[in-house]
């Protein structure tokens, strides 16, 4: 009986996360032969293949949404409420290619995805303009999401990252976000915090951005019955966000409560992952 449960939760924890064709997809990123940037024993592929992806990447949103110009560019172009499951998908592409597919592969779909960064333009509701190519809030982006997916990889991983490997892991993601157009990326845990701490005065909960955060943890788009597991990787993802930025968010949550309820529900969510087969193969040699 567990087998069955098992595999249908895997399905369709990945049809939510990466879309209906997330295994043929896999196969094409994981069986294409070339040389790639990142190896399986590099500490990002180890942080991204893992579960505690998933209240980190609660925990990446939630920090993002704080920046104002940043969140003007989601409001006004991305339809994450239209189309929340797309918008998550699209992402999972892009960290899956850039994480594990060939460097041609990969570099094609940075420049495919800076180009649409050049048509995201306007104004906040304050008449601040933004674009989203500006290196100053690419690397906002990048770093709230780094930082949340370290953060959330420390407290659920299954095997959390030494120190070193942490700084590694931060220095192997700047690769593809120097590419994007992040002028001097972090390359370690400290130089990563640094950033954090410069970008401090300049977050804010707008309206904009409550909306946003009522959105994710209040209202989202999922049936009453995968609710609860959702409200437990949100949790999860509240409890390993920096204590400033649950100041801003607004939440009461004790960070103890929020890490236990975190565990439990990445641990379900590895349980269910384990079940289904993930399409990842060793790429074969090249010609």
């Amino acid at each position: 009986m567990l087998r069955p449960a098992q595999r249908l939760l895997g399905e369709t924890l990945r049809a939510r996360v990466a879309g209906s064709d997330a295994a043929d997809r896999g196969h094409q990123i994981w069986g294409q032969p070339g040389e790639r940037w990142f190896s399986p024993t590099d500490p990002i592929w180890r942080v991204h293949e893992d579960a505690s992806m998933f209240p980190g990447g609660v925990a990446a949103l939630l920090l993002q949404s704080l920046h104002p110009l940043a969140m003007a560019g989601v409001a006004g172009h991305s339809g994450y409420k239209g189309d929340p499951w797309g918008r998550l998908q699209r992402t999972s592409h892009y960290i899956a290619i850039t994480t594990y597919g060939t460097i041609p592969h990969a570099t094609q779909t940075i420049d495919h995805v800076a180009a649409v960064h050049e048509r995201v333009r306007g104004k906040d509701d304050r008449g601040r303009p933004y674009r989203a190519s500006d290196p100053h809030l690419l690397a906002w982006i990048h770093a709230a999401e780094i930082a949340s997916f370290l953060a959330a990889h420390r407290v659920y991983g299954a095997h959390p990252l030494s120190a070193a490997d942490a700084d590694t892991y931060v220095a192997q993601t700047a690769v593809p976000a120097a590419r994007l157009g992040v002028l001097d990326p972090p390359t370690s845990v400290a130089a990563l915090a640094a950033v954090l701490a410069a970008y401090r005065p300049e977050l804010e909960l707008t309206p904009a951005a409550a909306e946003t955060i009522d959105f994710l943890l209040r209202t989202p788009p999922l049936p009453g019955a995968a609710r609860p597991g959702y409200w437990m990787l949100a949790a999860g993802g509240i409890a390993v966000l920096p204590p400033w930025a649950r100041a801003l968010v607004g939440t009461r949550l004790p960070v103890p409560v929020g890490r236990a309820l975190g565990r439990a529900g990445t641990a379900t969510v590895r349980w269910g992952l384990a079940g289904i087969d993930s399409g990842r193969r060793p790429a074969p040699p090249p010609d």
